[in-house]
């Protein structure tokens, strides 16, 4: 449903278009340092602004409302709220009858029955992202040492991403994107066999950002290609380093103190400008449509800082599990 997470374990709720959007998080560790600020240079790197993104701006002011006393985690379940002040919601009248190509529209309206919040893709938008980001920067906390970076690495087929955009933005058609996540200072023998395997977590918890069709560790699709003489990674020393790093830092579903290494691929934006075709409940037949409202032209800009969050999320969770063995 809308939670994840065995020990850290996070709930996500509210709408684009609603009151609010949050978060509960139950299982932070007491006497972690954490404060309002402290959530803000990631927000900033999620927020619209740069060109190729949606026109509109949210100030994502924080607003810590459990679980801190003294600026440290209590142990109780931490709550952060985000307040929705900029919405349009007139601009999704035309998507009760005319669902957008490639949107979850209707699976939504089939799914609810047609009591779903459709405004802005209501509990399935990209803005519930934010939720996971505030998670993300409590989760980093716990994971002191440990660094997680990523980067978008390729947008609309193109490395270079700011022709990519203006492209996008002269045609006025959305692009997709690629996003490069690494992790630094791993230890040894996180993640277990089979259905927890540190692969399974990142995936699981990946999947649930909007926009994701694809996610890759290591060598990924390329290893179907490479013989085993090729693709295995010699140890190099006790600690398990390896001259190669195609396994992603990963063997066997656990962490073997190599850098963590995989891509995402984010698919263009469901609300492009262009002219599509769809079906008209109204009227019962297939009909011409534009999206209106504000969309992003590529998502993928505003990906990476999220893709960072929910790793962390997953790995945290997983860390907090091997501790209690």
């Amino acid at each position: 449903m809308n939670s994840f997470g065995r020990i850290f374990r996070l709930s996500i709720f509210g709408e684009s278009h609603g009151a609010l959007v949050g978060v509960t998080i139950d299982g932070c560790p007491a006497g972690i340092d954490l404060q309002e600020a402290d959530l803000l240079p990631d927000l900033e790197r999620r927020k619209a602004g740069a060109t190729g993104t949606t026109p509109r701006q949210e100030a994502d002011q924080p607003e810590i409302a459990t679980g801190l006393f003294n600026n440290k985690t209590t142990g109780a379940p931490i709550t952060i709220l985000f307040r929705n002040t900029n919405t349009r919601s007139a601009d999704y009248d035309a998507i009760r009858n005319t669902p957008r190509p490639g949107h979850a529209d209707f699976v939504l309206d089939k799914k609810f029955h047609g009591y779903n919040d459709y405004r802005g893709g209501g509990h399935s938008s990209g803005r519930l992202t934010l939720a996971l980001v505030a998670a993300g920067v409590v989760a980093k906390k716990v994971l002191q040492g440990i660094e997680i970076n990523a980067h978008l690495a390729e947008a609309g087929g193109n490395t270079d991403i700011e022709a990519a955009i203006q492209n996008a933005v002269d045609t006025q058609d959305s692009i997709g994107g690629i996003i490069s996540c690494h992790v630094k200072g791993l230890p040894i023998a996180l993640g277990e066999p089979f259905f927890d395997s540190v692969e399974s977590a990142i995936s699981h918890i990946i999947f649930s950002i909007p926009a994701i069709k694809g996610i890759e560790f290591g060598s990924g699709f390329s290893a179907a290609r490479m013989k085993g003489s090729e693709h295995n990674d010699a140890i190099i020393d006790a600690e398990g380093h390896t001259r190669t790093n195609y396994a992603g830092g990963i063997n066997g579903g656990i962490t073997n103190g190599n850098e963590l290494y995989f891509r995402i691929a984010v698919k263009p934006t469901s609300s492009t400008p262009q002219q599509q075709q769809t079906w008209n409940n109204a009227s019962q037949q297939v009909e011409a449509f534009t999206v209106k409202g504000r969309h992003d032209l590529c998502i993928a800009l505003r990906v990476p800082v999220v893709a960072e969050a929910a790793t962390a999320i997953a790995l945290v969770d997983l860390l907090l599990i091997n501790k209690a063995y």
